[in-house]
């Protein structure tokens, strides 16, 4: 038996969906996701479904409260909000990999990582420290946070 196409989807709950759209769309170089043809809305399209009221929440979809690849390559990532708010490391982070990998001399990559730091912390995030590991490891990264603390790191 074959199995069912299966795509990927990345989903952060947050409390705040708008301002997690707004950091990660210019973050990963993402669009908000459109709703389905010929629906005005998510909203609209959730009510078209059958999607039941008390499952919408205030304001739930009048917005996009996800992003996808315009490429159409990377997956679409959901901002999901929920009530209680973020207390502990998390356990799956995204790596932003704009430094070129080993293969690129790491001044280069140091480089690199630093200019998309200034961008990242510009629009919101927060540089949480920085990994140059000594000892010849030829490693350089540095881990953020978004607006609402979810960890991330640009290699």
């Amino acid at each position: 038996m074959d199995a069912p196409e299966m795509t990927l989807q990345l989903t952060v709950d947050c409390a705040e969906p708008q301002r997690l759209v707004a950091f990660w769309t210019e973050a990963l170089r993402y669009v908000p996701e459109p709703p389905p043809e010929g629906h005005a809305s998510w909203n609209a399209y959730w009510r078209a479904v059958g999607v039941p009221e008390e499952e919408l929440g205030d304001g739930a979809g009048a917005l996009p409260e996800s992003i996808v690849d315009p490429r159409g390559t990377g997956p679409r990532v959901w901002f999901q909000r929920v009530p209680e708010p973020k207390t502990v490391k998390n356990r799956l982070h995204l790596d932003l990999k704009i430094g070129g990998g080993r293969t690129v001399p790491l001044a280069v990559r140091r480089e690199r990582v630093d200019a998309e730091v200034a961008r990242l912390t510009a629009l919101g995030a927060s540089v949480l420290y920085t990994m140059d590991e000594p000892d010849g490891m030829d490693h350089y990264a540095v881990v953020l946070q978004d607006p609402e603390g979810n960890e991330f790191c640009v290699v």
